[in-house]
């Protein structure tokens, strides 16, 4: 069982990136209790923005949807990173995608698309979540997207 998660990410063609660290005054993850919560990730790939820009403007619906995949595979990175198996995670609870938009960009939520699909393909029902899709002027580096989970949590066993 312990093996489930790693298979069905394999199986989808994807690898989590080693966990970032924290670069400033902040931790990647803060668990309380059975909740585990990540600071917001970035679309980093190798240490490096998949994408930079607006939506709407230097990107489009499938790129930002593109860095929000990537942000979620970061999501994860940390989760992994934390807990030591994906597989003590009960539940996706909620995300909260930022999308760094043009001023007439409306299509945040499609753009989420890309993070709430991936957990679904990966954690079936237990990927299905609360979510909030947000557009915003900037975000740190130019990125397109930042995406922040609340998770709960498995006891150890």
């Amino acid at each position: 069982m312990s093996q489930m998660i790693d298979t069905r990410l394999a199986e989808l063609g994807v690898e989590l990136p080693a966990a970032a660290k924290s670069v400033a005054n902040y931790l990647p993850v803060a668990q309380a209790g059975s909740i585990i919560l990540t600071s917001g990730q970035l679309p980093l790939a190798d240490g490096a923005l998949i994408a930079r820009g607006l939506l709407g403007r230097e990107l489009d619906v499938a790129a930002g949807a593109l860095a929000a995949k990537q942000c979620t595979l970061n999501i994860l990175a940390q989760a992994k990173a934390c807990l030591g198996s994906l597989e003590r995670i009960a539940w996706i609870v909620k995300i909260t995608v930022f999308v760094a938009s043009a001023a007439d960009f409306t299509e945040q939520h499609l753009v989420a698309n890309g993070a709430s699909d991936l957990l679904v393909d990966v954690f079936g029902e237990k990927g299905k979540h609360a979510r909030s899709a947000v557009g915003v002027a900037a975000l740190p580096m130019n990125a397109p997207v930042e995406i922040e989970a609340i998770i709960e949590i498995t006891p150890e066993q």
